[in-house]
């Protein structure tokens, strides 16, 4: 039994969120950093807001840059953390009695100084996403960086630093949240967990 995945489960039921330090380890974390597509600026798009069927760029709410990942062409160290959320994803299904079928996964990277402002991740044409679940890939991230995702709880907002190899899951249609700015670049692995097959996106 994962340790992890039950701290996740538990948090999840008890919550609606959990985090969960060294899900990656340093060398995992590292190794997925030194992929060579991972730091092709080439392979990044504009990220935009809602699905898409209607995405649109708009910098004054969103400013990172995204590159959505094939799970069955990601290079071994990515494909290491992969695989690890499928099985979470499958705990999660055994543990909470959910009917998630499959994850999405993009590269999210925020240029210095860079923000997403408040807003959840379930579309309202399309709730699909049940789970969402980042992880961190920030080494020597300190405090005086930024960077928070901030989740808006109802005792009150609740701040998670990017720290590498961090992993935070929580409810997609209930916790709304936003990523603050930060004064070096914050990058991570952020995905869904959907109660359908996912479709490799493009966008």
């Amino acid at each position: 039994m994962n340790a992890d995945f039950e701290v996740i489960a538990d948090g999840l039921a008890e919550q609606g969120y959990a985090v969960v330090d060294q899900f990656l380890s340093q060398h995992e974390v590292e190794a997925i950093l030194q992929v060579k597509e991972f730091n092709d600026n080439r392979l990044f798009k504009k990220a935009g807001i809602g699905n898409s069927q209607s995405v649109q760029i708009q910098e004054g709410i969103r400013g990172d840059y995204i590159q959505w990942l094939d799970k069955s062409t990601a290079k071994t160290p990515i494909k290491v953390y992969l695989d690890k959320l499928d099985a979470l994803t499958r705990f999660l299904n055994q543990a909470l009695f959910l009917s998630l079928k499959d994850f999405e996964v993009h590269i999210a990277r925020y240029p210095v100084g860079t923000f997403y402002k408040r807003h959840l991740d379930q579309f309202k044409q399309d709730d699909h996403r049940k789970l969402s679940v980042i992880c961190y890939l920030n080494t020597n991230w300190k405090e005086e960086h930024g960077g928070q995702l901030r989740m808006y709880l109802p005792e009150g907002p609740k701040d998670i630093y990017p720290l590498a190899g961090r992993l935070v899951c929580f409810r997609s249609d209930q916790l709304e949240h936003e990523v603050l700015p930060a004064i070096r670049e914050r990058v991570s692995i952020t995905g869904w967990m959907l109660d359908k097959i996912g479709e490799l996106k493009h966008l």
